[in-house]
């Protein structure tokens, strides 16, 4: 299949790009984390504060912080049992699904992502370390100092000498394809943009300044973690510094500085640690790996800006509704985190009152976040936006809308409850649209940048749409609602809803929101 047919199916025809007799070898499913063998451990404080708060302006940060900050991020946080009930004509049973969760949402609670670190920390030996979840440690990868060919990877596009950790989120294709197939590549995207938006919001609280580079040598990146390309690949870097701002660096990669991947890997020797992830078969993922290999980026000069798009502006022929000023909101980070989960059957129809939409909206792009994808300071709704079939809410006719964060208004596209149309367009009706007030979906350019990044547009996209994602998620929770993401649903059906089809948009991500009643099930805290 092209890549091009495999990218168009992953969102209008997805079941064309999974073998009809896909069977799912549950006895076999590997590991939600990865583990490594025998390898240099520096175990991190299982002490874990309750409450996330600033530090003082500068002071040199410890291991213990770097402890606490991985483990708000992707740590295994809570253990649940959920009860499963089958009633047909012939038997009724009971199966318990047992699950360990942590804060961010993942597909199927699969988490096909993992942590490394780059650690500079005066009670810590310097290199490069993986996260290991499941143990709440750091494994030694590589010893030494490497921010001049860290440095180079990103293009010299940001200066790494005063960042005390660089974190690197990956994706291990085998830990969700071995459930969704070739639908996984999508789910991996947005599972990393989701990781990476709760690591900017940790950061944040924890009083740390980040960037997100999305443009890197992955050859080179992965090589200094020592990852096989085949089966692991970098999808962002996040540098981390107590110094406020981490800029970018003006660079327009003169020929006689450029350096390749292939160059650079050259220069440290090849890692070869054995990790184990339990499933005894491994079923190839050829797509998974054509789409990654078409990604990567050998030098920096394939490194691009996306121009701001102004498609997305309201007209001036359209009904809106200006919404009412709302002020901010203000929440304890690590309480919303424990409280957040996804409601699917536990969703209750009920008023949303005008001043709490305000309240989600606003809240949801009051952030901002430094990149190396363009020039306007990280505002994200530059690429993405925020749609809406809205029902019951006051002072807002039922109806489909489109938020413009500029004039903080809602455009009505189409009037009507729109519940049951939404509804019918699940592929997996997990969840009961006619009880959920505020169906959300995140838009973006059903192009995925390619013309500027290539095929690698589409994974930045997908990440900045989780990153929108989890920000809508801990803003509605703060608030005393839930939400739930969802990729089951019709896009072709969405567009047309929302008339977005001449944009030349797309609906990437569908988020019921509102309401729910507690859930049936057991769960523990795995905190310290």
């Amino acid at each position: 299949m092209e890549l091009e047919t495999f990218v168009h199916h992953l969102h209008f025809n997805t079941e064309k790009i999974t073998p009809p007799d896909w069977q799912v070898d549950w006895e076999d499913a590997p590991l939600p984390y990865k583990l490594y063998r025998g390898l240099p451990e520096i175990a991190l404080s299982s002490d874990v504060p309750i409450t996330l708060g600033g530090r003082e302006a500068k002071a040199e940060p410890s291991l213990q912080e770097l402890g606490h900050f991985l483990w708000y991020v992707y740590g295994l946080t809570q253990y649940s049992q959920s009860a499963l009930f089958e009633d047909t004509e012939e038997k009724a049973a009971v199966s318990y699904a047992q699950l360990l969760r942590r804060f961010v949402p993942s597909g199927g609670a699969l988490y096909p992502n993992e942590l490394y670190v780059y650690v500079k920390l005066e009670d810590t030996p310097i290199g490069i370390y993986h996260y290991d979840a499941a143990h709440h440690r750091l494994l030694l990868l590589r010893e030494g100092n490497y921010d001049s060919y860290l440095s180079r990877s990103l293009g010299n596009s940001c200066d790494l000498s005063d960042c005390f950790c660089t974190v690197f989120v990956s994706t291990l294709f085998w830990k969700n394809f071995y459930k969704y197939n070739n639908f996984s590549y999508r789910l991996q995207g947005l599972d990393a943009g989701v990781l990476i938006g709760q690591s900017l919001e940790v950061a944040n609280t924890m009083g740390f300044s980040s960037r997100v580079c999305y443009q890197f040598l992955d050859r080179s990146i992965n090589h200094l973690l020592g990852l096989s390309n085949q089966d692991e690949s970098i999808y962002a870097v996040i540098p981390l510094s107590v110094n406020q701002p981490i800029n970018g660096v003006d660079n327009d990669h003169n020929r006689e500085e450029i350096v390749s991947a292939t160059e650079l890997c050259r220069e440290v020797p090849l890692l070869e640690h054995v990790s184990y992830n339990r499933s005894k078969r491994v079923i190839d993922y050829p797509m998974l790996r054509k789409f990654n290999e078409a990604a990567m980026f050998e030098t920096a000069e394939s490194f691009m800006k996306i121009k701001k798009d102004s498609s997305m502006k309201l007209s001036l022929d359209s009904e809106m509704i200006l919404l009412p000023f709302a002020e901010r909101l203000s929440y304890d980070l690590a309480s919303v985190c424990r409280e957040r989960h996804s409601p699917d059957i536990d969703f209750i129809i009920g008023n949303v009152s005008q001043i709490k939409l305000s309240t989600l909206l606003k809240e949801t792009f009051s952030f901002s976040y430094e990149n190396d994808l363009d020039a306007t300071h990280g505002n994200v709704e530059s690429r993405v936006s925020l749609y809406g079939s809205l029902y019951n809410v006051e002072g807002v006719p039922n109806g489909a809308y489109s938020y413009d964060n500029t004039t903080h208004a809602l455009r009505r596209i189409t009037q009507g409850d729109f519940r049951e149309f939404l509804h019918y367009g699940l592929t997996m009706p997990n969840v009961n649209l006619y009880q959920v007030p505020l169906c959300m979906h995140v838009v973006g350019d059903k192009d995925h940048f390619k013309e500027e990044l290539g095929y690698r547009g589409y994974r930045i996209q997908q990440m900045e749409a989780g990153i929108l994602v989890q920000r809508l998620l801990l803003v509605s929770c703060a608030l005393g609602m839930g939400g739930h993401p969802l990729l089951g649903f019709d896009a072709n059906q969405c567009d047309e809803l929302y008339r977005i089809n001449s944009k030349g948009k797309t609906s990437l991500i569908q988020i019921p929101v509102g309401p729910y009643r507690p859930r049936a099930w057991l769960k523990g805290s795995l905190i310290g």
